[in-house]
């Protein structure tokens, strides 16, 4: 007898379908049992608590013939390293001691005389890979040095150690989730077409690309990302004979770390898929003239145990207001993190629903901080729509979180949402956070020409990778504080930012196309 799961073949052993069977009532009852990640239902535990022997056993029950490492290293992307199982000897040994790998080629700051790094596997993060022939299991791995040691300037590491060093100064967790905008392009056929520039949660035949988009969210899904929905996005063009088609895959909040996991795994599953429909995917920020970029705003929030802090008595609390403050102050270096190439400058131009002032406000999408609307006090929706159901109100504000909207798809992820954690940290260090919160808030189109000397009051993003490289050295102290975030790592990147040498590049190119899209192609295929 076999068994088929996913489309992945496993051994028809007897204690196999006895294991399954005497799981079954208990995963009724538990969230594991619609987990879409096969590894996390057939060992029945969540993901945080697979061990190596976990791994093994389902390696084998599973006629698991490969093992890929997976690691991100400096360009942001998923690198590589396959392992063909030869026995469970082999096995053990490359789950415990993981592999040495070539520093200098994946770092560029790390010198060729002294580059070894270790690769160890992460248990929590194996999944099944969805592409592969032969069957594999891939594991998302930390970064070692030679003593034995993390590697302090590991992305994932700096992560790691900005969100202890947040639970160690407020007591709290912080969490986040992404918004994951994309463009997929293909041949035009001439059929319905959606209105440019107004394809908002448009269905097909209008929208081409929805079966891709969800066969995405289910391979993600069973790769471990909490997926909150899909839809299509605003930005819809016709180019050349080709459609652009802008798509979005949004999370749910998590744990922070496992958050820019999530992120990293779908944009490596959203390109191999493109390749395997023979068309493109891009994660640009900026796409062509006129259109709207690929941004990627990220939701935070902060947690004790189940208990979203952001809300007290239906009202936007002093604790969300505090880590509001921390991003306003920290806004301009956050971007050497979330705007890496000179066309994320072309995204952060005011009526492209893209911040240019460092302010925030509820609703609203001109501002670089939004509260989104949230189920800010118990309510019964459901029951008016649906009288059947029970009429008792339900306090949903859990569900509220903090959005900031200046990064794109040029972002470090791990980087990324490191950052932020440091600067919603701040915000607690600051004496003064709830007053920065109070001058910054905003409630009107900061773009609207009636609204010009409220624009000048409040402090500007950057313009250029050069300026943001400036902030961030000027607010390095910040990133570096408990050790969070290498000096060295921090130069470098300014360093990185400065060699693009684009201080007055969007005043010079706007108006010519041709150097505008020169540019675009050049950074097509960044983070």
């Amino acid at each position: 007898m076999l068994i088929y799961r996913n489309n992945i073949r496993c051994k028809g052993k007897k204690e196999i379908f006895i294991s399954l069977l005497s799981n079954f009532e208990n995963n009724m009852n538990s969230n594991i049992s619609m987990n879409p990640n096969p590894v996390v239902q057939y060992l029945n535990k969540p993901a945080e608590q697979l061990s190596k022997e976990d791994l093994i056993r389902f390696i084998e029950d599973y006629d698991i013939q490969m093992i890929n490492f997976r690691y991100a290293a400096w360009d942001g992307r998923l690198k590589t390293l396959n392992f063909i199982i030869g026995s469970r000897e082999h096995l053990c040994n490359i789950l415990t001691a993981g592999e040495r790998v070539d520093g200098s080629s994946l770092f560029p700051f790390i010198k060729t005389g002294s580059s070894d790094l270790y690769v160890i596997p992460r248990y929590k993060t194996a999944f099944l890979n969805p592409f592969s022939k032969i069957p594999t299991l891939d594991i998302l791995c930390a970064f070692y040095d030679r003593k034995g040691k993390p590697f302090e300037s590991a992305p994932e590491y700096i992560l790691k150690k900005a969100h202890q060093s947040f639970k160690n100064i407020t007591g709290y967790g912080f969490e986040a989730m992404g918004e994951l905008e994309y463009y997929i392009i293909s041949k035009d056929d001439g059929l319905f077409k959606a209105e440019d520039q107004k394809a908002y949660h448009e269905s097909s035949p209008f929208a081409k690309w929805g079966e891709f988009r969800t066969e995405a969210m289910k391979l993600i899904a069973e790769t471990g990302g909490t997926i909150k929905y899909g839809h299509s996005e605003v930005g819809n063009f016709t180019k050349n004979e080709y459609v652009y088609e802008q798509n979005e895959i949004e999370f749910l909040p998590t744990n922070v770390e496992d958050a820019a996991d999530q992120l990293t795994k779908a944009k490596w599953i959203i390109r191999t898929l493109a390749a395997r429909y023979g068309v493109t995917v891009t994660f640009s920020p900026k796409i062509t003239v006129g259109k709207a970029g690929n941004g990627l705003h990220i939701h935070s929030r902060i947690m004790s145990g189940n208990q979203n802090m952001l809300i007290e008595d239906g009202k936007l609390s002093k604790i969300a207001k505090t880590m509001i403050a921390g991003y306003m102050e920290m806004a301009t270096s956050l971007t050497a993190f979330g705007n890496q190439n000179p066309t994320s400058y072309f995204r952060l131009v005011p009526h492209q629903e893209a911040p240019t002032t460092i302010c925030w406000g509820d609703r609203n999408r001109s501002v670089l901080v939004r509260v989104p609307l949230g189920w800010t006090t118990p309510t019964n929706m459901i029951h008016n729509v649906n009288s059947q159901e029970n009429g008792d109100a339900i306090n949903f504000s859990n569900k509220q979180t903090i959005e900031i909207r200046n990064a794109d798809g040029s972002a470090d992820v791990y980087l990324l949402l490191a950052g932020l954690t440091v600067a919603a940290r701040h915000g607690f260090e600051l004496d003064n956070a709830l007053e920065i919160a109070e001058k910054t808030y905003v409630d009107v189109n900061v773009f609207d020409d009636e609204n010009k000397e409220k624009q000048k009051q409040l402090l500007h993003l950057p313009t250029s990778c050069v300026e943001s490289a400036g902030y961030l050295l000027k607010q390095k102290d910040v990133y570096t504080r408990y050790n969070v975030f290498p000096e060295n790592l921090l130069n470098y990147l300014a360093h990185s930012l400065k060699l693009f040498d684009d201080t007055k590049l969007y005043k010079q190119i706007e108006n010519d196309n041709e150097k505008v899209m020169e540019l675009v192609n050049r950074y097509f295929h960044c983070g």
